[in-house]
Parts: C-alpha cells; sequence; structure tokens
C-alpha cells in the first residue's frame, strides 16, 4: 500500500507555516548540492507534512540560483508523493487582481539559466510535460480554496520569466498576447524535475500586482507587493491546513506522473553506469535497479 506524503512548497511571502506546532528541521545531503534551506517536518491532522521556503527562510535565494534539483530529490528521499507549488506571481489579465488565487494547468517556460533535468549525463529520459499539473492535486486546492473562501480561477498559464528584474513593457504585452494569466519566476524547472522524480505536482499562484502592461501599475513597488503578499500568506496558510486534510481523496491512481518513466528513458542499458544509475538512484531507481 503506499503512503501518501505531501509537501509545501512555499514562495515570497510564505516561509513557515505556524500553525505546524510539531516540527522537526531536518537537513538532506542530495548528489545535487543542498536544498534551498532545511525542510520542516510535521505532523498535522495525523499526516506527515513537510514544508521548504524555496528561496529560504528570510528569502536569500535569487530565483535563478535556486537549486532545484537538490530541493525535489531532498523531498524525494523522504518519501514526499505530492508538491504542492504556492508562489507570487504578477496578473497578465484584468480579472485577476492583487488577492486572488489561481489555480495553474499551464506553463511557458521562459527561463535559460536553470538545470532543468536530471538527466543531464549518460542517462537520458523525455518525460512528458503535456498536462505538467496534477488533476487530482488541483481538484484538492480547488475544494481548500472554496472552504477558505479565497477568490480564485480554476486553470491559467503562467508564464514563467528568469528574473531576477520584473518584465519589460514589451514582454508584458507580449505575454498577454499569448493569453496568459500570471507571470512568475519559480515554477520552472521544479515542475519539470517534479514530473522526472515521479511526483504529482500543483500550483497554487497567489497574484500580488498587475504586470507593467496595466497603465495604473507601470512600476512594480516592491513594497506595496510585500503588503499583499502579508495578507496572501494568511490565506495560503488557511488553504494549506484545508488541503492536508482533504488532499488523500482526491489521489487519482491512474495519474500519468506515477510511472511516466516507464516509457521515458531512451539510453541502452548497457551505457548507464553505476555512478550515473546511483547519482539517479532517488529519482529513478524504480525504473534503473529493476
Amino acid at each position: 500500500m503506499t503512503i501518501n506524503k505531501l509537501a509545501i512548497i512555499g514562495g515570497s511571502g510564505l516561509y513557515d507555516v505556524e500553525e505546524f506546532k510539531d516540527r522537526e528541521l531536518l537537513e538532506i545531503n542530495t548528489p545535487w548540492g543542498k536544498p534551498s534551506d532545511k525542510i520542516l517536518k510535521t505532523t498535522y491532522s495525523n499526516k506527515e507534512i513537510y514544508f521548504l521556503p524555496r528561496h529560504g527562510r528570510g528569502h536569500f535565494i535569487n530565483p535563478s540560483n535556486i537549486n532545484f534539483r537538490a530541493n525535489i530529490d531532498a523531498l524525494k528521499q523522504l518519501g514526499v508523493t505530492d508538491i504542492i507549488s504556492v508562489s507570487a506571481v504578477g496578473s497578465l489579465k484584468e480579472d485577476l487582481p492583487p488577492g486572488k488565487f489561481v489555480i495553474v494547468d499551464q506553463f511557458i517556460d521562459r527561463t535559460f539559466a536553470r538545470n532543468k533535468t536530471f538527466f543531464d549525463d549518460e542517462i537520458v529520459a523525455h518525460v512528458s510535460m503535456a498536462h505538467p499539473t496534477s488533476n487530482g492535486l488541483m481538484n484538492a486546492c480547488e475544494d481548500a480554496i472554496k472552504k477558505s473562501n479565497i477568490e480564485y480561477q480554476r486553470n491559467g498559464t503562467y508564464v514563467v520569466m528568469e528574473g531576477p528584474q520584473f518584465s519589460t513593457l514589451a514582454e508584458s504585452n507580449l505575454y498577454r498576447s499569448w493569453k496568459a494569466d500570471v507571470i512568475g519566476m519559480t515554477n520552472m524547472p521544479e515542475a519539470k524535475l517534479a514530473r522526472e522524480a515521479e511526483i504529482r505536482y500543483a500550483s497554487v499562484s497567489m497574484v500580488t500586482d498587475y504586470d507593467c502592461w496595466h497603465p495604473d501599475h507601470e512600476n512594480v513597488d516592491v513594497q506595496k507587493v510585500i503588503k499583499v503578499l502579508l495578507g496572501n500568506a494568511a490565506k495560503a496558510k488557511n488553504m494549506i491546513k484545508n488541503l492536508i486534510d482533504n488532499f488523500e481523496k482526491h489521489i487519482d491512481p491512474k495519474d500519468p506522473t506515477n510511472n511516466c518513466l516507464d516509457v521515458a528513458i531512451i539510453t541502452d542499458p548497457e551505457k548507464r553506469t553505476q555512478k550515473t544509475k546511483d547519482k539517479l538512484k532517488t529519482i529513478a531507481g524504480r525504473v534503473l535497479y529493476k
């Protein structure tokens, strides 16, 4: 019987969940280096839950410098099966004002300075990213958001830019012409790596501001954003508590994430060295050590 374990990855403004009283901070090492910070292990509603702030506690890691591979490997080591990403984003649409949440179902990856795969040496794998978020987890997020009485939109496209600078006006208008909904800097390659690790993934984006396309918001002011962030974080913590109670009810045993590596690895077994197999043990041991 599979034990389902949930991890929350917190973005800007969400560095802790104080309601988690039973606390153990875990220092995990991975073949890819150290994760963003110590991982909080807690028991809440009789469930083992993990929390990782992707920018570190105190927000000291630039989006381009997040060690996404170490974060995902560390969570996989802990037996995590499901990840909810909670992220701050800018809005690309008039009807997505600050304070509204978006349950993201698609991404456009515009990042260019990041390691985007675990399979970059000797062993090559191609996982499907057609549907990058897990429908069952999205249902769990929607259920939790409704119970928390948060305004939200189900489904939306998240443009992931490199950062750390915000968009130019031309870029912002380009992304709007693509019919994208929100823009941020952190969900890629996080979603891709979670898929390679066969961890179900869902993303809840919390709108902090309108991107610079909006005539009243041409200059994104970090101080104003922080005010909205704090309000969003309080709502997110309420959502997370509801999510912990309900996520297992929504798990889809036929989710394509569960065994996507079965058809992804293309490298001839004779070319797979023991050294590389050992490096990928946590991520792909299920298929590499058959």
